[in-house]
């Protein structure tokens, strides 16, 4: 169990960090977690990293259920909780100030300079998690352009992104990326 200590530490670290720069949500800081997550601590691997993303997204709930799945990867149970511990209870704490200051300060201007500084800061924090999760999920030129045409599709119509989800693991079965 002493093993873990270190483990359980540099969880703790990394998303109390994490977690007051992820404006957006978990998903804002998805680059940095991989980082930490593959290529500093070698918890897991790109793919592991890219399977525990997918079913972070698909489980009901909030978006930095991320940061537990790689806490179990890393440590267990232990790590699960600590990493979830971590990522929520800074940000929490941070809201609940700067909350109480923002109301305080309602009519000063310096509130719509925050707020027009913030948008595009989140907008590229979830940009570069889009560029990091592709990268990390497609291995082949085939992979990369199903996720360019999901992408053109759900960027360009209406169509709800589940179709095109559905429609990949039809490619998928088929044994169009490799062995169904």
């Amino acid at each position: 169990m002493s093993l873990a200590w270190p483990i359980l530490r540099a969880l703790a670290v990394q998303f109390s960090l994490l977690s007051l720069l992820a404006f957006g949500g978990a998903n804002a800081v998805i680059p940095e977690i991989h980082r930490q997550s593959v290529a500093i601590h070698h918890w897991m691997t790109d793919k592991d990293f890219a399977a525990l993303f997918a079913i972070a997204q698909s489980a009901p709930g909030p978006n930095f259920l991320i940061s537990t799945l790689v806490g179990w990867k890393a440590a267990g149970i232990p790590g699960a909780l600590v990493a979830t511990a971590a990522m929520c209870s800074p940000s929490c704490l941070l809201t609940f100030w700067a909350v109480k200051a923002w109301d305080r300060h309602h009519d000063h201007p310096w509130r719509t300079a925050i707020g027009a500084g913030i948008a595009p800061v989140t907008v590229g924090l979830v940009f570069s998690s889009a560029y990091v999760l592709v990268r990390a999920a497609d291995s082949s030129w085939r992979l990369g352009l199903v996720t360019a045409v999901t992408a053109a599709i759900v960027y360009f119509t209406k169509l709800n992104p589940l179709w095109c989800l559905a429609a990949a693991a039809l490619l998928g079965l088929t044994g169009v990326f490799g062995t169904p």
